[in-house]
């Protein structure tokens, strides 16, 4: 199992973490990438109003950048300077969008501090909005028709950093879930959990049925009558499967860990 934390920094910790438990683990970094899809709109506000009335995620979305508006024109005064964390107290995509129609429209000017020159008409300033491309499919030609959107693609490389640990024993695997829980994404977590426990079953199993049938043929088609090997929780069930490769890949794990030696079709323990 792996988990996958947000820097290096906290690679290498969790890493030292593990190995300090006398959990074996290794850390990788990948070369990694996300692909987003927008359709974008832009255009005067009060041309977007008459034109985005037939589209309800549209004119939903024109109103809150209305309610935005009005409520950051209420606290500032022309001539006025806010701070950047002033304006951004929270994460508001909304906010974001009406600030960067007031400095495009020269509206607003300054860099560490910005400062309202001239309060504006919420008519007048240039709007720009994005959807996600699930979100206006249904009628994405008479979007494109009606109110000129675009498609625009983001494609982000970044670096991705993981820990995996190298241990198939469930006590080890739980403490090894216990200690990431400091450093590793949550959504890694899960998936680690899962997976951990699955293997560290399957590993139990296969530990236990190698003493019986030390064939691997005979070992492997003895697992796959008995798939799927379910493990039952009090409100919950988790079935494992596999397939003839999977097992060939475990069984070179434990070999790798020492608890098996496999030397043609013959297994040792």
């Amino acid at each position: 199992m792996r988990f996958e934390v947000l820097s290096k920094e906290d690679m290498i910790e969790l890493s030292k973490e593990l190995s300090k438990a006398g959990i074996m683990n290794k850390t990788k970094e990948e070369l990694s990438w996300e692909v987003q899809h927008f359709i974008m709109i832009k255009g005067k506000y009060s041309k977007l109003v008459a034109k985005g009335e037939e589209f309800d995620v549209i004119d939903e979305k024109l109103g809150e950048i209305q309610q935005t508006f009005e409520r950051l024109m209420e606290n500032w005064q022309v001539g006025e300077e806010k701070e950047i964390g002033e304006l951004f107290d929270e994460v508001d995509i909304n906010r974001l969008v009406v600030l960067s129609a007031l400095v495009e429209g020269g509206y607003v000017v300054g860099e560490e501090k910005l400062k309202l020159v001239e309060k504006p008409k919420l008519d007048d300033l240039v709007i720009e909005l994005r959807f996600p491309i699930d979100e206006v499919e249904e009628f994405l030609d008479e979007l494109e028709e009606k109110m000129d959107a675009k498609l625009i693609t983001e494609f982000t490389f970044m670096k991705k950093y993981y820990v995996e640990v190298l241990e198939v024993e469930k006590d080890l695997v739980q403490e090894a879930l216990e200690i990431a829980e400091e450093y590793a994404t949550e959504e890694s977590l899960v998936d680690a959990m899962f997976v951990g426990v699955a293997k560290s079953v399957l590993a139990e199993i296969i530990l236990e049925l190698v003493k019986q049938k030390n064939r691997k043929n005979e070992l492997i088609e003895a697992l796959l009558e008995r798939e799927p090997i379910p493990i039952e929780g009090k409100r919950e069930r988790v079935n494992i499967y596999f397939d003839e490769e999977a097992l060939e890949d475990i069984l070179k794990e434990l070999q790798s860990l020492g608890y098996i030696k496999v030397k043609g079709n013959r297994i040792w323990w």
